[in-house]
């Protein structure tokens, strides 16, 4: 390649693939999907197509799908080949220096998942084919079918996952329930100067709620357990959320502090795409919680 590629240049010409990478995550970041839906996705789609999935194996890291030109060699005399024959599979690991492609020494080190799949899409470094950033759902989805939330009864598991845009988390004292995200929402409402909007992806589950960042840009990841969690649900007085973003409905969860046993905090968030509202995942909040309660 040429030298002008790896050269620090301006930095200003990378700004707009790198918020394009970001704003198209909620269709390649799919957390809660598994090996054989990230296939399935993947199987129609041309070279270069890909998702990013939680690794089942590993812990923290997350596994890459990616369509590839061709497959294994020997596939030529088969007749009938599988297509899933060419989705090969990677591990992004993710440590304190930040998320690496596994296994593949040469490889840099990237700030964050999207500067990741920036920079692959840009050049294919030690993956077979560069990576194609998608602009709409993959498998032919329309976005509302998620493959994450469809097939509840098949995975039996409760679960719910969206991309929301993390505001702020503020303590509430003693407060709890719908006054608490009221209060929550009003202190930062006041405050001179607001808060950045950062997009995360909430996922519920069982065990709670995880947070990830998939730009690294206030943390990386967060969990709450479900046994910390108060309350979840919008704001009482229906405010929105304008400020760098188009208006859009602001939420909250409140929690245990995990610093101090005494207090609770509430974490606030606006929606960030209609197509992923935040009815699924405040909805299940609200049945576990009941379902805790019972127990």
């Amino acid at each position: 390649g040429s030298p002008s590629l790896l050269s620090p240049g301006p930095t200003r010409d990378m700004q707009p693939t790198m918020k394009f990478v970001m704003d198209t995550s909620k269709y390649w970041f799919k957390p809660s999907i598994t090996r054989e839906q990230a296939i399935e996705l993947l199987r129609k789609e041309e070279p270069g197509a890909f998702v990013v999935r939680d690794s089942s194996s590993y812990r923290g890291s997350f596994g890459l799908a990616l369509r590839v030109q061709e497959a294994p060699a020997l596939a030529e005399n088969r007749p009938g080949e599988d297509s899933s024959d060419f989705i090969r599979h990677f591990l992004i690991e993710s440590s304190a220096k930040g998320v690496h492609l596994k296994g593949a020494d040469e490889e840099p080190y990237f700030g964050s998942l999207s500067a990741f799949v920036c920079q692959h899409s840009i050049m294919a470094l030690a993956l077979p084919c560069k990576l194609t950033i998608p602009q709409k759902e993959l498998g032919g989805g329309d976005g509302a079918s998620d493959p994450s939330t469809d097939s509840r009864a098949s995975c039996q598991k409760k679960s719910a996952g969206c991309h929301v845009l993390y505001l702020s988390s503020v303590s509430v004292e003693t407060l709890t329930g719908v006054l608490a995200v009221q209060k929550a929402i009003s202190t930062i409402l006041e405050r001179d100067i607001l808060p950045t909007p950062t997009v995360v992806h909430f996922k519920v589950t069982e065990q709670g709620i995880t947070l990830t960042d998939v730009q690294r840009k206030v943390f990386f990841r967060r969990h709450y357990p479900l046994t910390t969690l108060r309350f979840c649900g919008m704001d009482p007085e229906q405010r929105k959320w304008q400020k760098y973003c188009k208006p859009s409905w602001i939420f909250g969860f409140v929690a245990k502090s995990q610093t101090n046993s005494q207090e609770n905090v509430c974490h606030l968030f606006a929606e960030y795409d209609t197509v992923q509202p935040a009815s699924q995942v405040i909805n299940l909040v609200g049945a576990l919680l009941q379902d805790a309660e019972r127990m």
